[in-house]
């Protein structure tokens, strides 16, 4: 049966749901119709051609990118907050930012984040280069670490693999260190790790600019 009642705004949801779960290549008028349960001149009507649908999930995109707050109480722990919050949503909508960047939108989409990070740098006591040299290494660590986690997803299966490699006799002379490389990559706490100690040494200069007489 055929839905008489649609708004443009769930003609969105829809396609950008489609992209996420199938790539933009997934995205046609007729099975967005089909999942809607309407015709496809009625997805016609709400959002034009494909390529005007392509443009306005672009633009929810970046708006939604800015979405993203600080949280936590100081601001180390809220410039982790922000760049954890950046990640997940880098890692949630790969094929959308994907068209964000082919439209030449990326810095645009990270203006918002970047806004809350040059806040939180301030905060802590860096001005000009320190904190513009802080707020580039956050982006670029988070940007880097989730290029590098897509990669590792979408490599071939790996012939010997890192847990064998390190598994095998005389893989080195510290076997706490061998076994844990040999254990599967704890990307969450990897991240976390990482994070801490970058935010921790970035925002050094700026403790001892507070504690300054």
């Amino acid at each position: 049966m055929t839905r008489t009642a649609l708004t443009g705004e769930e003609v969105l949801t829809a396609a950008a749901r489609l992209v996420r779960a199938h790539g933009p290549g997934a995205l046609t008028m007729r099975r967005l119709a089909t999942e809607l349960g309407t015709a496809v001149t009625s997805i016609y009507w709400h959002v034009g051609n494909r390529e005007s649908l392509l443009d306005a999930l672009v633009a929810r995109t970046v708006q939604e990118m800015g979405a993203i707050r600080p949280v936590g109480a100081t601001p180390h722990a809220r410039i982790v907050s922000v760049a954890r919050a950046l990640r997940t949503a880098l890692r949630e909508r790969p094929h959308l930012i994907a068209m964000v960047h082919e439209r030449g939108l990326t810095e645009r989409m990270f203006w918002p984040a970047q806004q809350a990070l040059v806040h939180e740098a301030h905060a802590a006591g860096l001005r000009g280069e320190l904190a513009a040299e802080a707020v580039r290494a956050v982006q670029f660590q988070v940007v880097g670490y989730v290029l590098t986690e897509r990669n590792r997803e979408r490599s071939p299966q790996q012939h010997p693999s890192e847990g064998e490699l390190w598994d095998a006799p005389g893989a080195g002379d510290d076997p706490a260190l061998a076994r844990a490389l040999a254990a599967p990559a704890d990307t969450e706490r990897l991240f976390q790790v990482s994070l801490d100690a970058l935010v921790g040494s970035l925002l050094a200069p700026g403790d001892d600019v507070a504690k300054a007489p």
